[in-house]
């Protein structure tokens, strides 16, 4: 009789953890509908076309970062350097829009088009995640000094290119064939703006890798244990140098794009930026630990502090407040996390 009343009373118990643990799960969900709601209601002018526009823009632009972001975090790394990828990719497009490729020997200057810029601005952004990934695994340098030292080159970098200043009316010239830039920022398909079709290719191409192929499968194990991924066949070095080269080609997009959308360089663009990739991964479930995360979870991330950012900034905000208040959804989303992974443990274990 005392055994069946024990049995009985554990029930109530199991389930509600099951229903928390669902809970947990489903917080950015959750977090998501939660900002929305109280943006319609306390900022009127949220409900509308045009800031839904502005709103889905400043959101890809987090989601590139993020995407890459993942990727990392999910080895058990970290990639502090994409902010400053962001303006240094800014700068070399925007150099090559205005002054070309001079060629003092022939005494010549080439003038890339369109393609060939966007093209040459995803090669440094790749080759500064691959700076960051030798770093990594062939001199043992622990990503977050790697990549905190690359942040000061490429933000260094990106000011000697013009002493600081701004690169403006990067709209090139039709004489020069390198027209079309600002194309990439403000252009649109079926009124969709540019930037979202874009993020939409790259989160299914993300997703898919992570899910279906078994490079994908390899990140997931050296972030979940390297030493069992390294002892079953898993080249570990390999891995973690291609997602940082991953980190930093999605830091290059988002360079472009921001700097088509202002139609204009700047070095100092993208400062910051990291925290929001950081905290949009982190709130979509990605594990700081490694081994944990998907790349869905982190566009809802992205939704969440882009709604969360124009949404305070609507209401006149302070931008200190904002600070805070992100400070404090990260840390919260730090610690539900951890919360998730003890009730996880303790139902498997019970």
């Amino acid at each position: 009789m005392a055994e069946t009343t024990t049995a009985v009373a554990a029930k109530p118990a199991g389930g509600q953890s099951a229903a928390l643990l669902l809970i947990l799960k489903l917080r950015t969900f959750i977090a998501l509908i939660a900002v929305v709601v109280f943006f319609c209601l306390m900022a009127p002018n949220f409900v509308s076309v045009g800031n839904a526009v502005i709103v889905s823009k400043h959101v890809a632009i987090n989601a590139f970062l993020a995407i890459g972001m993942t990727f990392v975090i999910l080895t058990g790394g970290i990639d502090l350097s994409v902010g400053a990828i962001v303006g240094l990719v800014g700068m070399v497009a925007g150099a090559l829009v205005l002054y070309g490729i001079p060629i003092e020997l022939l005494g010549i200057v080439i003038y890339p088009n369109v393609w060939e810029i966007i093209g040459i601005a995803l090669l440094v952004g790749t080759f500064v995640g691959l700076v960051n990934g030798l770093l990594v695994t062939q001199l043992q340098v622990a990503p977050f000094i790697a990549t905190l030292g690359m942040l000061y080159v490429a933000r260094g970098t990106a000011l000697l290119m013009s002493g600081g200043a701004t690169f403006p009316n990067l709209v090139g010239k039709a004489d020069l064939g390198n027209e079309g830039f600002p194309t990439l920022g403000a252009g649109t398909i079926l009124g969709i703006p540019l930037s979202i079709w874009l993020l939409l290719v790259l989160a299914l191409i993300a997703a898919y890798v992570a899910l279906k192929t078994p490079f994908g499968r390899q990140i997931y194990a050296v972030g979940g244990n390297e030493r069992a991924a390294t002892l079953s066949g898993v080249n570990v070095n390999r891995v973690k140098l291609v997602v940082y080269m991953v980190s930093g080609l999605c830091a290059a997009v988002a360079g472009l794009v921001v700097s088509s959308q202002l139609v204009a360089s700047h070095p100092a663009s993208g400062e910051t930026f990291e925290m929001n990739a950081i905290a949009a991964a982190v709130l979509g479930g990605t594990s700081l630990s490694g081994g944990r995360g998907t790349i869905g979870g982190t566009i809802v991330g992205a939704f969440v502090i882009g709604v969360l950012s124009d949404g305070l900034v609507m209401m006149g905000v302070s931008e200190f407040w904002q600070m805070v208040i992100k400070g404090v959804v990260i840390v919260g989303a730090v610690v539900l996390d951890q919360m998730q992974r003890r009730i996880a443990r303790n139902a498997r274990l019970g």
